[in-house]
């Protein structure tokens, strides 16, 4: 693949092809192989001793820069007599006149690695900016033209036009607590941010069935009656956890039939209760890492599992969901090709899921580097960060004048909107949606 030229001063765009099949042939290298083939032709391919003594293939890279984005290096499967695909990239912190970029297998004593169509393609940090904002334009904002006119039809030049965000339509949103309830500041400081939500321990079945037949969903309700009084998308997590450590007790002492009927009596249980209320479900909690339910129901209990919740809550977007899928390389149970294979054969037994779950459990030390807020709910430098984000992926209020044809245009991020329109006595309100559309929107209002 070569990257696109967009505009004169050259702006690079990064190529989103991947794939895992392992294919026969080798595809071509993205970029034209990039200062991999700055020579006209492919590099060349040497060995690199590692700290364990192997030999592993490497390229030889001279004077890289610092605060550059490079795309290479990252983890896939490989599988034997064919050629797989593997991708992701670097970031230095220092300039650099002499490096090597090496492969190596998990077991370097038997393993033999070759390495074609290999391409390094360097971006500039306005390069990389860039493109994100071309994305955003793309896929988050559409044009709209704003067309004033009498009742006769005649279009008025001149009339004052003020354009208001109401609501964002891209869900940005965050786990809450029960420690919400009754909580004036934590409710005001999470209502004020986010349109969406996730339960963080209340739905799951050790908190809502502690003890066999003793169900309680006074919890979940409640917090559910604060997301419907505050219009917040809210997602299920979870029906089940693979994990036996935070499955419920009684239920790790369970088999055979007497497990399968304590777990359909747990989505009948939870799905006649909440049918609708969730737009998401993690049916079944970490899959790559555990296997509670398949060691005792059989390899296919999962399948079966995300087959009846979608009997019976049709329009909840099913997902698969696990940890170390990006935060690491060093976990081969939850590797990108681990995922995509997981997801492909619940897909193709019939599970039909949507959705793709990333716990994104990145570790830094202390609160304070992580924490939104402090106990008073007063924002931490992360708290900042996400305000200044959130800031930017909404439409500013905006004021303007119709042009000589009686229109006003502007681009705004979708969502709901309230236009106002004024013109020397007359004026008027209008609300309108600003949905997903390669088109632009025309909004045709009259005084």
């Amino acid at each position: 693949m070569v990257a696109v030229n967009k505009s004169e001063e050259g702006t690079r765009y990064y190529d989103y092809t991947a794939y895992t099949e392992c294919k026969s042939c080798p595809e071509a290298p993205l970029y034209n192989g990039g200062i991999l083939s700055e020579n006209g032709g492919e590099s060349e391919v040497t060995y690199y001793k590692s700290e364990t003594g192997a030999y592993s293939p490497a390229f030889v890279l001279y004077n890289l820069t610092e605060s550059t984005r490079y795309t290479f290096s990252w983890t896939t499967l490989a599988r034997s007599r064919c050629w797989s695909f593997l991708k992701g990239g670097f970031v230095l912190d220092s300039s650099s006149d002499f490096s090597v970029l090496y492969f190596q297998s998990a077991d370097i004593n038997t393993t033999v690695i070759s390495i074609k169509s290999a391409s390094l393609q360097p971006f500039s940090v306005d390069q990389w900016n860039q493109q994100q904002q071309d994305s955003i334009q793309q896929n988050r904002k559409r044009n709209a033209i704003v067309h004033v006119s009498d009742t006769e039809g005649n279009r008025i030049s001149g009339a004052t036009v003020s354009i208001q965000q109401l609501a964002k339509d891209f869900p940005f949103g965050s786990a809450i607590a029960k420690t919400i309830l009754g909580n004036k500041p934590y409710q005001e400081w999470f209502v004020k941010r986010f349109n969406a939500a996730v339960f963080e321990n209340e739905l799951k079945w050790y908190a809502t069935e502690p003890e066999p037949g003793q169900l309680n969903y006074t919890t979940p309700d409640e917090m559910l009656e604060f997301i419907r009084a505050n219009q917040i998308t809210v997602r299920g997590h979870n029906i089940f956890w693979e994990d036996p450590l935070y499955t419920p007790s009684w239920v790790r002492n369970l088999t055979g039939d007497a497990l399968r009927a304590a777990v359909d009596a747990r989505i009948t249980s939870l799905l006649s209760r909440y049918k609708g209320d969730f737009v998401h479900w993690d049916v079944s909690n970490e899959l790559l890492h555990f296997d509670f339910y398949e060691q005792r129901l059989g390899p296919n209990a999962s399948l079966g599992f995300f087959d009846t919740v979608r009997k019976i809550d049709p329009l909840a977007t099913l997902f698969m969901n696990d940890f170390n899928v990006i935060e690491t390389c060093n976990d081969d149970k939850s590797t990108v090709d681990n995922y995509i294979v997981r997801l492909k054969e619940l897909n193709e037994g019939g599970g039909i899921l949507e959705g793709i779950g990333l716990e994104g459990h990145f570790v830094r030390k202390g609160c304070y580097q992580m924490c939104l807020t402090d106990g008073d709910f007063n924002n931490l430098p992360a708290g900042n960060v996400v305000d200044k984000l959130l800031q930017e992926w909404e439409t500013k209020e905006t004021q303007g004048t119709t042009n000589d044809h009686g229109s006003y245009t502007f681009d705004g991020f979708l969502g709901e909107y309230m236009v106002s329109v004024s013109v020397e006595n007359r004026s008027t309100e209008v609300t309108f949606s600003l949905g997903r559309s390669d088109e632009t929107e025309h909004l045709n209002i009259q005084l």
